[in-house]
């Protein structure tokens, strides 16, 4: 009877979404390119050239059932695949907007190059993505560091742009001013170093998230599940690239220059601040005060305002869904 008992329990076990957690030792890994883990729409490739590498750009284009004419680009954050968009997808969709969503080269299903990563050559990537698809304008809506892409984006290519969302933007102020430069290497090997527990308090703490633990684990799936890969190095690489954009390209000082109506959407309980760690501790409490910052760089800005939504982090949109709809569509509706 206990060996019966056993085997049953075990059966329960292995079907349970605890036995399929992201370092699961049964599961084949997925691609760099995460190639097993699936996203909400159908995904498409984009042959782009960067730093003369050949590489592929995935996005998805969701057309909605009764089009209003506006297309919403989306910018995903550097943690989150796009697929992560999906509830946003289907608002927007429902409201009638076209939505596209790309994964930025050396992230999600796109490419991961060898070269460095910038954000002039992402903004670029993405303008050719709206020109293979022939949309002249667009409402951007981004997400962490997405926002400091729609930033340059904005700032670059102003009459592609309508509006802009900045959805807990990272980028409201200049990191180098408190963390002193670290090497690739170093951030390579702390990264390496993490396993998935502390990839999961790692989130819950610098992004202060109000999601049940199942809601966070698809990303620490999307992370960890690489590591059995053999090109996770390059994975790796790339990834700690996109850390070194962050520190070495910011865009605060450009927010206030911005010309397009722009809304911040912050949660107030938000105060990631990449490279924290690494700061002088004594400095350490003046950083991510994003709230506030927000607020600031609104004031700067001819139609610019920012929202602060109480008691939410830093996945606002997840966290807050439907003051999130209220405040973009009618943000967008102006």
């Amino acid at each position: 009877m206990n060996r019966v008992f056993s085997a049953a329990l075990a059966a329960v076990l292995l079907t349970s979404p605890l036995a399929r957690a992201a370092d699961a030792p049964q599961r084949e890994p997925y691609g760099i390119a995460l190639e097993g883990f699936a996203y909400p729409y159908p995904v498409h490739l984009l042959p782009v050239v960067n730093d003369g590498e050949q590489l592929s750009m995935a996005y998805m284009d969701v057309a909605p059932a009764q089009p209003n004419g506006r297309t919403v680009v989306l910018l995903h954050g550097r943690n989150f695949p796009s697929s992560y968009w999906a509830p946003v997808i289907k608002m927007l969709n429902e409201a009638g907007y076209r939505v596209v969503v790309p994964d930025q080269i050396g992230f999600g299903k796109s490419s991961k190059p060898t070269g460095e990563l910038h954000f002039d050559t992402l903004a670029r990537n993405t303008i050719a993505l709206l020109d293979h698809l022939k949309i002249d304008r667009v409402d951007i809506i981004a997400h962490s560091l997405g926002g400091m892409l729609g930033v340059r984006i904005a700032r670059a290519y102003p009459d592609r742009v309508s509006h802009l969302v900045l959805t807990a933007p990272i980028g409201l102020e200049d990191y180098r001013l408190y963390v002193p430069p670290t090497p690739t290497e170093k951030i390579i090997e702390t990264e390496d170093k993490l396993t998935a527990d502390d990839y999961r308090k790692q989130l819950q703490t610098n992004y202060a998230i109000k999601l049940p633990p199942e809601a966070i684990t698809p990303f620490i799936d999307a992370r960890f599940n690489i590591k059995g890969s053999p090109d996770y190095p390059r994975w790796l690489r790339a990834f700690v690239s996109s850390s070194q954009m962050i520190y070495r390209e910011p865009v605060a000082h450009e927010i206030p220059l911005i010309t397009e109506p722009t809304l911040f959407i912050m949660g107030a309980n938000d105060h990631n601040a990449p490279g924290r760690p690494n700061a002088p501790e004594a400095l350490r409490a003046r950083m991510g005060q994003n709230a506030e910052l927000a607020k600031a760089l609104a004031a700067k800005i001819p139609n610019a305002r920012a929202e602060v939504i109480p008691d939410t982090g830093h996945l606002v949109f997840l966290e807050a869904p439907e003051k999130y709809r209220a405040l973009v569509l009618g943000f967008l509706g102006r």
